[in-house]
Parts: structure tokens; C-alpha cells; sequence
């Protein structure tokens, strides 16, 4: 068995994106409408940019699945571009405030920061939501879901939620426009996403994941490295313009008595170990407890505006305005699909390292080992 890993490549007008998932178990079923349906969820939400309208986003699957199952080789997967023009696209020299336009370049020595924006580009990130979709194929037969929702865009913050399945999860969030399960929050992010617009403006916000069915003991605490918080927290920072994390009541918690913020444990012989409440967001000490596993992305508003910063040309050292390129007034509903995929991965990864097996079926027999062991403790 070897480490689940990934890698994308790709430009945002370039011929296509690619990835290549390395570690998947032999014998899951790949169910290529599901993987479809994970796409254009990403491409959902109000306030995005018009390549969402257009742009396909269909995963050809190239290698490591026959007949509808994975070999346990590489997968390989692509996804076209519709527009490939980045060869006959201007060269850009005035750097957007907040991208990574100028450290790009000067990190390497570029003097059209085209070539930086276009693999800068939160383009990369419909490969993710591919990978992503793999995995969640894996984990659905090992008892694990997940799902997101918005809570937060601009100064609107949603009612906290009654308890819901990730299915009811995920049905709610996608018939919202900004995929909030709060309808009177929804119609006040979507007047802040149109005053924004008008404006030439952009707005971040705040989004939820959140899986269940993972079985205590995931991640460790005995390296700092092996800890499964700190795992998805670093994966939810990799996603475009996310600048913060919280894991359960992270935030709350820092600033109120410890009395308050643990989560009491409890024994009956139904039952085994449980309490009453999740403040920890499903973690102890770096590992899964058993509970839903609650994790928050913060997203600071877009850096490529209608309406442009000041910037310095990169050649004449001259002020001037930055490069306007095509952008989108808010991606927070699409972060939480990416959040999903990210989440996903990480989840898939970590319990194959700590259950082993090189089948789908072999997994599951290791699984059902832990979950004895755990019903007897």
C-alpha cells in the first residue's frame, strides 16, 4: 500500500488541467456522474465570473480504472479547456495588489507576469475538486460523508443550524444561490454581492465542512506533523484566497473559561464513550474522536477587481493601475466544494495510512477490525 498523493498541472487558458492520484485502493466503483455532478457544483454560486457559463469542466478519466473500478495504480485525469488562448493573450506587467503576480515574478524572474497568473489562478482548483471526487467514492463505502455550507458573506452572518445529515446538508446549501441554509441571510448576501458588483468590488466570507463517520483514533498526537486538525487546516489555507481556519468552536473557545469549551464524556454499555456536545469540532489531541469533524475556511475578498488598485509597472517603475482580468465578485459558495474536495482527500489519505490495505476490501476488513476494538474498549 502506499501514501495517497496528488499532483496537478495546468494554466488557466492553457490546453487543459491535469492531475494524477497516486495510492487509491484497488476495487472502487468511480461513478463518473457523481464526479460530474462535484464539478459543477464548483462552478455554482451567485456572483461568479462568466467562464462558469461556459467552461465544460468534464473529467476524462485516462488511466487506473477499468470497467468502472480503480486497477490501484495511478489515476490520471484532464479536464479540456474551452478557452485555450493563453498564447494569444497581452503580456501583463502591472501587478494586482493581493495575488501573487509580483513575488511570482520576481521569485521567477518573469517579465510577463502572465505566465505566473495563469498557474496562479484558482483555475487549479477544478482539478482538486476531480481529485476530490475520487476520494469521496473511497470513503462513502468506509461509512464517511461529507458535506459544506456558507455561512457568512460580506458583514451577513447566517443563523447557527439544527443538527442535519450531510445529505440534508448538501441538498439545503445547493438549492441556495450562495449555498446558505439560512434563506433571510441569503437574500442579504446576495444585495451586499450586487452593491459589491456595481461597485467593481469583491467580497470573501465564510464557509463550513463538515464529515462524519470517521472513526476515533485518526491522525496522531505524537507528532506534530501526524495530527489530523493541523492536517486539514493547512489543506483549507491551500485554497485561493483562504487567509484563516477554525476547527469546532476554535475562536469562541479562545476567550472563555476552559469549564466551558470541553466536551464531557459519558459511558453506557449501548453507547460505549460519547458526549453531548462537539465544541472540539471532532478532535482530542490531533486525533478523529468519533464525532463530526467541523472545520471553517475564511476567506478574505478576491484581489482582481473591476474597479483596480495601484500598483508600479514592472518594467518602467512607473505608478499605474493593476491588470484588470476576468474575476468573479464572490467564490465563497464554490470554496466550500473546493473545502469538500481538500477535506475529502486529506480524510481518505489519513485513513488509509492508518487502516492499511491495498483493496477496497481489505480496508473495510481492517475497518471492521477497529470498529470491534472500539465497541470493546
Amino acid at each position: 500500500m502506499s501514501s495517497l498523493r496528488f499532483l496537478t498541472a495546468g494554466e488557466s487558458h492553457g490546453t487543459c488541467l491535469v492531475a494524477i492520484l497516486e495510492g487509491m485502493p484497488a476495487g472502487v466503483s468511480m461513478d463518473q456522474a457523481a464526479i460530474e455532478i462535484e464539478m459543477r457544483r464548483r462552478q455554482f454560486g451567485y456572483g461568479r465570473g462568466p467562464r462558469m457559463q461556459f467552461e465544460p469542466d468534464r473529467v476524462e478519466l485516462l488511466s487506473g480504472v477499468r470497467k468502472g473500478k480503480t486497477l490501484g495504480s495511478p489515476i490520471a485525469l484532464s479536464i479540456m479547456n474551452k478557452d485555450a488562448s493563453i498564447d494569444r493573450l497581452p503580456v501583463v506587467t502591472q501587478p494586482r495588489p493581493g495575488h501573487a503576480d509580483l513575488t511570482g515574478a520576481i521569485k521567477y524572474d518573469h517579465l510577463d507576469i502572465r505566465n505566473v497568473l495563469e498557474r496562479a489562478s484558482a483555475r487549479e482548483t477544478a482539478a482538486r475538486v476531480a481529485v476530490g471526487a475520487l476520494c469521496k467514492q473511497l470513503l462513502r463505502p468506509l461509512g464517511v460523508e461529507l458535506a459544506s455550507h456558507v455561512t457568512a458573506i460580506g458583514s451577513t452572518r447566517a443563523k447557527p443550524i439544527s443538527k442535519l445529515s450531510p445529505a440534508q446538508l448538501r441538498t439545503r446549501a445547493d438549492a441556495s444561490l450562495v449555498r446558505c441554509l439560512d434563506p433571510q441571510a441569503t437574500k442579504k448576501m446576495i444585495r451586499e454581492i450586487d452593491a459589491c458588483a456595481k461597485r467593481g468590488d469583491t467580497l470573501g466570507g465564510i464557509f463550513e465542512v463538515v464529515a462524519i463517520g470517521v472513526p476515533p483514533g485518526v491522525g496522531s498526537y505524537v507528532h506534530y506533523d501526524r495530527r489530523l486538525d493541523a492536517i486539514l487546516g493547512w489543506s483549507i489555507l491551500s485554497i485561493h484566497a483562504v487567509k484563516a481556519v477554525e476547527v469546532g468552536d476554535g475562536v469562541y473557545a479562545s476567550s472563555v473559561p476552559g469549564s466551558s469549551v470541553q466536551d464531557e464524556i459519558f459511558y453506557s454499555k449501548a453507547r460505549g464513550f460519547y458526549r453531548h456536545s462537539n465544541r472540539s469540532g471532532g478532535f482530542e489531541g490531533g486525533m478523529s474522536t468519533g464525532q463530526p469533524i467541523v472545520v471553517r475556511g475564511f476567506l478574505k475578498p478576491l484581489s482582481t477587481l473591476k474597479t483596480p488598485l495601484r500598483s508600479v509597472d514592472i518594467h518602467t517603475k512607473k505608478p499605474v493601475v493593476a491588470t484588470v482580468e476576468r474575476t468573479d465578485v464572490c467564490t465563497v459558495p464554490a470554496a466550500g466544494v473546493i473545502g469538500e474536495a481538500m477535506i475529502a482527500f486529506e480524510l481518505a489519505k489519513a485513513m488509509l495510512e492508518k487502516f492499511g490495505g491495498d483493496s477496497l476490501g481489505e480496508l473495510q476488513r481492517n475497518l471492521r477490525g477497529c470498529a470491534s476494538h472500539v465497541r470493546a474498549f
